[in-house]
């Protein structure tokens, strides 16, 4: 599916479905920065319930993922489903708005990543069907670059009227809704999807690994052990919190992280598509190592600026091209399946991070949480060293 239509370049699904992820991150991050410090001050929760929040949240929701893509795949639809996680996203908001106890927050949380779970594949499957291959990465690149955008507007609004609402958390939450109704919006109205003409005796997709072989098993179980460490970004803001960051500077931070994200997202793409994906994936993964073994060692507001400014670099070098290089190893006719296998094996490892995350911090040291995601993040370069020297070996003998 190509857009003859472009829009600095790019395709104008390609282009709408990142002005979409713009206006809902607006959304999502003027509510995810406050949520464990509302939880923790407002609400008196426990670390390792907060980790239990966040990890339920993102791993049952993430068994969505897998579902929702084989269904666009069968029914070679991918705009609806895509328009209906948005909706179902936005109608989170009031819920957590109402919070009285830490359930209704659980609850807030489980249908907004419910809404992700639902709208992930197929989006990822209008992004790779609607760029060219050698454009890939700079593709999914300028998606994470706009999406994250968002995360820059978000916790400035989120900081702007929490000093007109006096540090009241309910005001934001309720404003956040408005973003949300937009980008909904946004896809009825000029997400544009060709109907795909199914041949009689193509084969209708099937939820079973047999259609991808051992190149996407690995790489997704590469990705499942870094995510093992990869707790929530929660107990980042935790220790931000604990390092002497005032309250009101927390969605600072949290801006500051999300604009070098989004600043770094397109040159990091355009790199992988001219230098290797792998490389800028590999790299990322040491990146992770060494910023998570800084979070465990800082001891002052300096350390979380400069951790965090590092972090937002990472998430550049790896988000948007972890998923261009997965395009490029799965069959056409899954694309939808395999971004849902990805993405569900990944979130379901977020349910034990976060609860190892959660339980190290109120057991053993906030510390140890980042220690474990260096270790695990160290694991996984190793491991993904091995695969690029095991894909160029066979490579090599297919030249032969």
């Amino acid at each position: 599916m190509k857009s003859d239509r472009r829009f600095f370049g790019f395709g104008k699904n390609v282009f709408v479905t990142g002005l979409v992820s713009f206006f809902m991150d607006i959304s999502s991050e003027m509510i995810y920065p406050l949520v464990p410090l509302f939880l923790a001050n407002t609400l008196g929760v426990s670390k390792s319930v907060i980790g239990l929040i966040e990890g339920i949240a993102e791993s049952t929701a993430s068994l969505l993922k897998v579902f929702s893509g084989w269904f666009s795949d069968r029914i070679g639809n991918r705009k609806w489903l895509m328009a209906a996680g948005y909706g179902i996203s936005t109608l989170s908001r009031p819920i957590i708005a109402l919070a009285s106890g830490w359930h209704h927050v659980m609850g807030s949380r489980f249908i907004d990543r419910f809404g992700k779970g639902v709208r992930t594949a197929p989006r990822d499957a209008i992004i790779a069907e609607s760029a060219e291959r050698a454009y890939l990465a700079r593709a999914f690149s300028l998606h994470r670059s706009m999406d994250t955008m968002g995360a820059v507007v978000g916790p400035a609004l989120a900081f702007f009227f929490l000093g007109i609402f006096s540090n009241d958390y309910r005001g934001v939450f309720w404003l956040s809704i408005i973003p949300g109704v937009i980008a909904v919006l946004l896809i009825i109205f000029f997400i544009k999807e060709k109907k795909k003409i199914t041949e009689v005796h193509s084969e209708k997709p099937k939820l079973t690994l047999r259609h991808f072989d051992w190149r996407f098993r690995f790489f997704v179980f590469i990705a499942a052990i870094f995510a093992l460490g990869n707790s929530s970004d929660v107990f980042l803001i935790l220790r931000a919190e604990q390092l002497g960051i005032q309250t009101a500077m927390i969605p600072v931070v949290y801006l500051l992280f999300n604009l070098i994200y989004s600043l770094s997202s397109i040159p990091a793409g355009i790199a992988a598509d001219r230098f290797g994906k792998k490389r800028v994936i590999l790299l990322g993964f040491v990146l992770f190592a060494f910023l998570y073994y800084g979070f465990a060692e800082a001891s002052d507001t300096k350390a979380v600026w400069l951790l965090f400014s590092f972090y937002g670099l990472f998430m550049g070098l790896t988000e948007g091209i972890q998923k261009a290089f997965l395009a490029t190893i799965i069959p056409p006719d899954f694309k939808a399946t395999a971004f849902g296998v990805y993405t569900t094996i990944v979130g379901l490892a977020m349910l034990p991070a976060s609860l190892i995350g959660g339980w190290l911090w109120d057991h053993v040291s906030p510390s140890a949480t980042f220690y474990f995601g260096a270790v695990t993040a160290g694991i996984s370069a190793i491991l993904f060293a091995v695969f690029i020297a095991a894909v160029k070996k066979e490579d090599s003998k297919k030249k032969r």
